[in-house]
């Protein structure tokens, strides 16, 4: 009997270091093919994510820059912004609608601003030479003479464009947004 209960003990023990020993060399391949499965399914995603913040970002920039180019308009066609006889009421530079222009209106002569700050295209590329570049000279300008299929620069700005070449999820690209 107690020759059996030595070999029970001795059967346990083996079982027991046997469990102890880790994960086996297949289990460890499985794993990581599993987790690379994964990432690679992820790396795209987060690709598309970073791109559809970029393109919120435009959107949101064109929307400000337009909706104060307007405001100018509205202002110079109220008499509140002195303009040429012939001119069209919207600004010289994009600068003016942040910097503020002088209200003919006030006795006080203060500034009318449009922007609080000029946004930068999101889609210009930021390396070594664009980082010197200011917020208005990233953006493509469109003088109210100007065709919009072809839009070109001109005495005034009437409205904006990305001068990125890429294009956009919704297939259209960026410089006709």
């Amino acid at each position: 009997m107690e020759v059996m209960a030595q070999k029970v003990a001795q059967k346990v023990a083996q079982k027991n270091h046997i469990g102890a020993q880790g994960f086996t060399l297949i289990e460890l391949v499985v794993t990581v093919a599993i987790i690379a499965i994964l990432a690679t399914a992820a790396f795209p995603l987060g690709e598309l994510t970073a791109q559809r913040l970029k393109e919120r970002e435009l959107r949101q920039a064109l929307w400000q820059i337009r909706e104060g180019l307007d405001a100018y308009k509205r202002a110079a066609d109220a008499g509140r912004i002195a303009k040429a006889a012939d001119g069209t009421g919207y600004p010289h530079t994009l600068d003016e609608l942040a910097a503020g222009v002088e209200d003919i209106k006030s006795p006080v002569k203060s500034k009318i601003y449009f922007l609080r700050r000029l946004p930068r295209d999101p889609m210009t590329v930021v390396d070594d030479t664009a980082k010197d570049m200011s917020a208005a000279s990233s953006w493509g300008l469109r003088s109210y003479a100007s065709p919009p299929d072809a839009p070109a620069e001109g005495d005034d700005v009437f409205d904006v464009y990305s001068r990125s070449s890429k294009i956009g999820l919704n297939s259209v690209p960026y410089r006709e947004w």
